[in-house]
């Protein structure tokens, strides 16, 4: 384990030392990236703390001008992604597949981590299918936690449209709500499921860090503007890079990249970062399959109504792997 100190000079160091080796030869061969500038966006969810860890990561790569773009909620980053207004994100998948379905400049690079969300419900639900008819909260319509929660119905044969009624309060509201049997569910992702534990506020219906299927397949993935990808593919590359990189500093060590997400101003309170980056297991982005993760997905959003494209269609038009195949064999574990 390393201390804080080590913590911060592997990430000054490009990484290297949380690695376990030197900084690959390749990646001095390479030229510069194409723009000094990387946008990215700040989420409310702390389960993508690589992504807030790797500013100085993006620094050693050629970044001297690293944003991170937020809105007022915490969430949209699909939305900014598919505008322009970021360039690169991590985040689930499934909202950025609905996208890619209505023709936006979305593509993915890889996979970041499994697992995160958790569904909590009052006594009346014990499964899935109890949320028959039931109040389920969501930020918004389309939002992250709306696909999915879409997706895990259909998966289980209820219609999303019809079958569970959505209601869209505010979150803060939607723990209250749900304490008060004023909703019946609530899908969240970090803090939101370590503070409704330490509130004792209902019980875990689903945890998709250890649920099957939803455990077998990326829940996080990397995606780019696709107009930056193309016009900046060394860029781009590295931008990977740095990311995949900061997700074995989070395996690493998860207390000093707590401890540097909250002393970043990115995460609120340590012990619940803590919690969630030892929980997720963000070192094993090379055991999974991102394009799996798209053709499952493509397929749950598919028979919830919600897209119209093929899994097959998704993949050419949003994804290319080339940069993480790279860098598979760059950065060997």
């Amino acid at each position: 384990m390393m201390n804080r100190r080590g913590f911060i000079g592997a990430l000054a160091a490009g990484g290297a030392a949380a690695l376990g080796g030197e900084r690959p030869r390749s990646a001095d061969a390479e030229p510069p990236p194409e723009t000094t500038r990387i946008r990215l966006f700040k989420w409310r969810s702390i389960c993508v703390t690589p992504q807030f860890i790797a500013d100085d990561l993006l620094k050693t790569e050629g970044f001297t001008d690293v944003q991170y773009i937020e809105t007022k909620d915490g969430l949209g980053g699909e939305r900014l992604l598919a505008d322009g207004d970021i360039d690169i994100n991590s985040q689930f998948s499934a909202p950025l597949i609905v996208r890619i379905d209505a023709g936006a400049p979305v593509t993915f690079l890889g996979g970041l981590h499994v697992g995160c969300f958790e569904l909590f419900a009052n006594d009346t639900v014990r499964a899935i299918p109890d949320l028959r008819g039931k109040i389920v909260a969501v930020p918004e319509l389309g939002s992250v936690q709306h696909v999915f929660l879409s997706a895990i119905l259909a998966y289980v044969g209820l219609d999303p449209r019809r079958d569970v009624k959505f209601v869209t309060p505010k979150r803060e509201e939607s723990l209250r709500l749900l304490a008060d049997r004023g909703i019946d569910a609530y899908l969240g992702f970090p803090p939101d499921p370590q503070e409704l534990r330490a509130k004792r506020v209902g019980h875990v219906v689903l945890n998709s860090t250890q649920d099957r299927p939803w455990s077998q397949y990326f829940c996080c993935m990397v995606a780019g503007n696709r107009a930056f990808v193309r016009k900046h593919p060394i860029a781009t590359k590295r931008a990977l890079r740095a990311l995949l990189k900061a997700n074995e500093v989070c395996a690493l060590d998860p207390d000093g990249a707590a401890r540097r997400a909250v002393d970043r101003g990115f995460a609120a309170r340590y012990d619940y970062t803590l919690e969630t980056v030892k929980s997720i297991p963000y070192g094993k982005w090379r055991e999974y399959s991102p394009e799996d993760t798209i053709r499952f997905y493509a397929l749950r959003l598919h028979e919830a109504g919600m897209i119209k494209a093929p899994p097959q269609k998704i993949l050419s038009q949003g994804s290319d792997w080339r940069f993480l195949n790279a860098l598979k064999k760059e950065l060997k574990g």
